[in-house]
């Protein structure tokens, strides 16, 4: 790294690194990455940026398919986030996954690079349906966390505030941040980081909603998410299926970012 900041950041992951619930596939995906590429070009005016996330994707799968070409980048930020893919599946080895998370930290901050990652929050208080799973996460979060420790990487706690499972940070498939939800991922990892500006204004919870949602409304949202996002889900899976499959990653080379001039700490 320069003494004016950064100069090449790759970001390495799945579906939430690569934007999901930021923007759509016509008018093009942000995602909390990009919108951390944004922060981290206003310090660092010659930051080039890849984004190698594909949807999808297991950690082994990212392992395989994005280390090697982010390793050949030498980037001296790189930030890697896996394992929700696999946590969703049964049998899930948390072990496993995280061994894979931890090859790709050991890779790159063996090769000099500044390494973020950042915490999955408890699933099942997003979709009470994904109640069964949460133990899932915490434990993955858990290894997660360990091997950051082994290896000195930047760890952005967003599980750790009750704002993190606020429905209104969530897009429509409750599986994948909305674009506040992207912004205060951003925030927490650029501060994580201790990027210049930076704070903890990510961890407010947001204003009070002012009416009560019943018994039957909720039962009947939870219905409709079933049926839009958890039946298809399901479908794929039964037929060996990735919304992956086909995909390639929407940025696979370094490329200049453009500072924004927006303030990318979330509202409250």
């Amino acid at each position: 790294m320069s003494s004016s900041g950064y100069l090449r950041y790759v970001a390495l992951g799945d579906s939430h690194t690569e934007g999901l619930g930021d923007g759509d596939d016509v008018r093009g995906l942000r995602g909390w990455a990009d919108r951390l590429a944004e922060q981290v070009a206003r310090h660092s005016p010659g930051l080039l940026y890849a984004n190698l996330a594909v949807r999808g994707r297991k950690a082994g799968q990212v392992r395989a398919e994005q280390l090697a070409p982010a390793l050949a980048m030498r980037p001296d930020l790189a930030t890697v986030v896996a394992g929700v893919n696999d946590a969703l599946r049964p049998g899930c080895d948390p072990d496993e996954v995280a061994g894979h998370v931890e090859a790709m930290f050991a890779a790159l901050t063996a090769q000099g690079a500044t390494v973020a990652t950042l915490m999955f929050p408890d699933v099942g208080r997003i979709t009470p349906l994904a109640r069964p799973i949460g133990h899932r996460v915490l434990a993955l979060n858990a290894r997660i966390r360990e091997a950051a420790d082994r290896h000195g990487v930047v760890v952005a706690e967003t599980a750790a505030h009750a704002a993190a499972t606020d429905p209104r940070l969530w897009s429509a498939d409750r599986l994948h941040a909305g674009p506040l939800g992207h912004a205060r991922i951003a925030a927490a990892v650029a501060q994580a980081l201790g990027l210049p500006g930076s704070d903890d204004k990510w961890t407010l919870p947001l204003p009070a909603e002012g009416t009560d949602i019943s018994a039957w409304r909720t039962v009947g949202a939870e219905l409709r998410w079933a049926g839009t996002f958890l039946g298809p889900w399901i479908g794929r899976r039964l037929r060996g299926r990735s919304s992956g499959d086909g995909r390639q990653a929407k940025r696979p080379a370094l490329l200049p970012v453009a500072a924004s001039a927006e303030d990318t700490s979330p509202s409250v």
